[in-house]
């Protein structure tokens, strides 16, 4: 499978993929506990200026109460005395520290909600709040500090293959990668990004290789109990193999279509398996070969070729 044309991603773009849920949410966050009253929420949505309070018992999470609610149980002759545990939203969606951003973007326009309570994975306690004005900000303070450090590498690179004397220099990294650990997942893409800029590739190449291998990445984490990403760095282009012993694609050209997917409900949940993974690595890579055995796994080998002058 080869592609002659491959999209440009944007910064922003890049970064959805790299940014964290903690890294952007509100940690300050105004809570209430089951038995404070209607009044308590009127209070707190006025001098607060928020449309939802979440509501925790001994930390953990058991409810929001939104603006909708308060009106809600005034149109229905609710007193104002009323207990929030009464009047709240009990089944909450929620979303995880360490999610990525990236997940979050779909989940906001599907689920149609201002705001998530963030959790952390572990504990399951409430560790902040996320909203779309949150993502934005903190795109933008990215957006500022990579904008320097992209600057600096520039002019600063090491520039290895030039000071190499060799008729072919190649550099191999490899990470290792398990299945299920959506706490991790992302980690070892971050790591070969930081490598490249390291190295001194230009932004362009980064960002089309990070979404690339993150996508790779996910599909391992998601689909089988281990895997690895092996990046071969060569002066004009690099070539990444994501190989795993998982269950195998019994349908390479089906999975090939966008928005197909063998994901369960429960990884959906999550934010992943859209049936966006293969389409979007075949989309910014230059060519792309997907080898699979039922049974045996997946060999998915993609290049990505650099440029000397990229915009």
């Amino acid at each position: 499978m080869k592609t002659k044309d491959h999209k440009k991603p944007s910064k922003i773009q890049e970064l959805t993929y790299e940014l964290k849920v903690e890294q952007v949410m509100c940690k300050n966050v105004t809570t209430l506990k089951p038995d404070n009253t209607m009044n308590d929420v009127r209070r707190i949505l006025r001098n607060k200026k928020i449309s939802g309070i979440p509501v925790i018992d001994d930390d953990r999470l058991v409810g929001i109460v939104s603006i909708e609610d308060f009106l809600i149980c005034l149109l229905e002759g609710g007193g104002i005395n009323e207990k929030v545990e009464n009047k709240m939203t009990k089944n909450v969606v929620t979303v995880y520290s360490d999610d990525h951003i990236v997940q979050l973007v779909g989940k906001f326009d599907r689920d149609g909600y201002g705001r998530f309570p963030v959790v952390d994975r572990d504990t399951k306690k409430l560790v902040g709040i996320i909203t779309k004005g949150d993502i934005i900000e903190g795109l933008l303070k990215k957006l500022e500090i990579d904008y320097h450090e992209e600057e600096i590498h520039t002019y600063r690179a090491s520039h290895i293959f030039e000071d190499v004397i060799s008729d072919n220099s190649i550099l191999i990294f490899k990470y290792r990668i398990k299945g299920g650990d959506f706490k991790t997942a992302g980690e070892q893409t971050s790591k070969l990004r930081k490598n490249l800029l390291r190295l001194g590739f230009l932004p362009e190449t980064i960002r089309r290789v990070a979404i690339a291998a993150f996508e790779a990445e996910m599909n391992i984490v998601i689909y089988t109990p281990e895997g690895e990403l092996v990046a071969k760095i060569h002066p004009e282009k690099v070539t990444i193999n994501a190989i795993d012993s998982g269950p195998g694609i019994p349908d390479v050209k089906k999975a090939m279509r966008q928005g197909y997917s063998t994901a369960p409900d429960w990884v959906r949940e999550l934010g992943f398996g859209a049936g966006m993974g293969l389409p979007n690595i075949k989309n910014y890579s230059d060519e792309m070969t997907l080898e699979s055995k039922v049974n045996e796994g997946t060999n998915l080998n993609f290049v990505i070729y650099t440029k000397k002058n990229e915009d």
